[in-house]
C-alpha cells in the first residue's frame, strides 16, 4: 500500500486511474489485559452455559431419572437453542440404561458435552485457500449488523499472518462508514482496499476488484456486500447480481462464500442459513458476537439441520478475537465443563 504522506497513485489507482483512498486516522488502541482464548470462548458462551447449567442441577439433583426429568431436560435444552433434533437425542442420552437411577448434575452435562460434540465435529472444517486460484475469491454476506465488515478484517489479518497478499474490496457501497471501517482494517492487516464512493454499483466494483487482484498477483481477494435482510427480494436480487458478475472475470468465482451469523439472533439465523444459502450459494459459516449476550446453542441446531461447514468463530471487536472453530472446545464451553 502506498505510503500515506505520498501523492502518488498506488498501483491499484493506476490501474483504475485514480489514487488510492486516504488513509483514515485510526484510533489509539486500549490496553486490555490478556485472556487466552479459551477464558474468551467461555466467557462468549456464558449466557448459554450458565443457563444450561442452572436448569440441569434444578432438574437432577437427588431426583431419580424418569420420563418427567427427560421432558424437563429436553425442554431446557430446546430453550438454549439447540434445535429439536439434537434436544430429543441428547435427552435419550442421558436417559439410556438409567431409568429409576440417580444421575449428578455433573455427569449430564458430560453427556450434553459428549453429544454436542458428535453434531460439531464434521462441520468443524478450517476454510483452506486453494493456491491454484488466483486470486481465491471469498464473497462475504449476512444480515445488517452481524460483523461481516469486522470479520473481513479479522480474516485479512489471518491470511496475511500466513504469508498470502491480501486485498479487501469494499462491497458494502450503502454506507460510507463501512468504507471507512474497510481502509481502517486495511491499514491494520497491510491489504491494499478497492473501493469507490458511497452508492456506486457493487457488482461493478466486484469486476473492478477481481482484474484488479489478478493483475497485482493478489492470492486471496475478499469482498464486503451490504447487509441485507434476507426476507428482502430486491437486496437479495443484487447479491445474485454479484455473484452473475464476478462469474464473469473467473467462471469459478467465488470459490468461497462466507455467511456471517450473529450469535445473538437465536433461532432467526436459521431462516438466514436457508435463505443465504439457496442465493448466493453458501460454503461456509462464521459466527460471531460469542459476547456473553450470546444464544450459542443455535450453532447446535445449525449443524444439524444444514451440515455446512463452520470456519471461524469470533467473540470480540479486536483483530485476535477470532479462532478456527474447534467441536471440543465449543461442546465443553456451552457445557460449562472446563478442559
Amino acid at each position: 500500500m502506498a505510503d500515506s504522506d505520498s501523492k502518488k497513485p498506488g498501483l491499484l489507482g493506476r490501474l483504475f486511474g485514480r489514487t488510492e483512498a486516504t488513509p483514515v486516522k485510526e484510533p489509539a488502541p486500549v490496553a486490555v489485559p490478556q485472556r487466552s482464548w479459551w477464558q474468551r470462548l467461555r466467557e462468549g458462551l456464558s449466557r448459554s452455559s450458565s443457563a444450561l447449567t442452572q436448569g440441569i442441577s434444578d432438574i437432577f439433583t437427588k431426583r431419580k431419572l424418569d420420563s418427567g426429568t427427560l421432558e424437563e431436560l429436553e425442554d431446557i435444552l430446546i430453550q438454549a437453542d439447540l434445535g429439536l433434533a439434537a434436544s430429543t437425542r441428547i435427552a435419550a442420552a442421558v436417559g439410556k440404561d438409567r431409568y429409576d437411577k440417580q444421575i449428578s448434575p455433573e455427569e449430564v452435562s458430560a453427556i450434553l458435552a459428549a453429544e454436542v460434540e458428535k453434531v460439531l465435529e464434521p462441520v468443524a472444517r478450517p476454510l483452506v485457500i486453494d493456491t491454484s486460484k488466483k486470486p481465491f475469491v471469498i464473497l462475504v454476506v449476512g444480515v445488517n449488523g452481524s460483523g461481516k465488515t469486522t470479520t473481513i478484517g479479522k480474516l485479512a489479518s489471518v491470511f496475511s499472518g500466513e504469508g498470502h497478499k491480501v486485498i479487501l474490496a469494499a462491497g458494502d457501497t450503502f454506507r460510507a462508514a463501512a468504507i471507512q471501517q474497510l481502509q481502517i482494517w486495511g491499514q491494520r492487516t497491510g491489504a491494499a482496499v478497492i473501493a469507490r464512493d458511497q452508492g456506486s454499483d457493487a457488482a461493478s466494483l466486484a469486476f473492478e476488484a477481481i482484474e484488479a487482484a489478478k493483475k497485482d498477483g493478489a492470492d486471496v481477494l475478499i469482498m464486503d456486500t451490504a447487509g441485507r435482510l434476507q426476507n428482502r427480494a430486491e437486496l437479495m436480487a443484487e447479491l445474485e447480481k454479484i455473484v452473475r458478475v464476478m462469474k464473469k472475470v473467473d467462471a469459478e468465482a467465488p470459490h468461497a462464500v462466507l455467511l456471517v451469523l450473529d450469535a445473538t439472533v437465536g433461532q432467526n439465523a436459521l431462516n438466514q442459513v436457508e435463505i443465504f444459502g439457496r442465493v448466493a450459494g453458501v460454503t461456509g459459516l462464521v459466527m460471531t458476537k460469542l459476547d456473553g449476550t450470546a444464544r450459542g446453542g443455535i450453532l447446535v441446531a445449525i449443524a444439524d439441520k444444514f451440515a455446512l461447514p463452520v470456519h471461524f468463530i469470533g467473540v470480540g471487536e479486536g483483530v485476535d478475537d477470532i479462532e478456527a472453530f474447534e467441536a471440543r472446545d465449543f461442546a465443553h464451553a456451552i457445557a460449562g465443563i472446563s478442559r
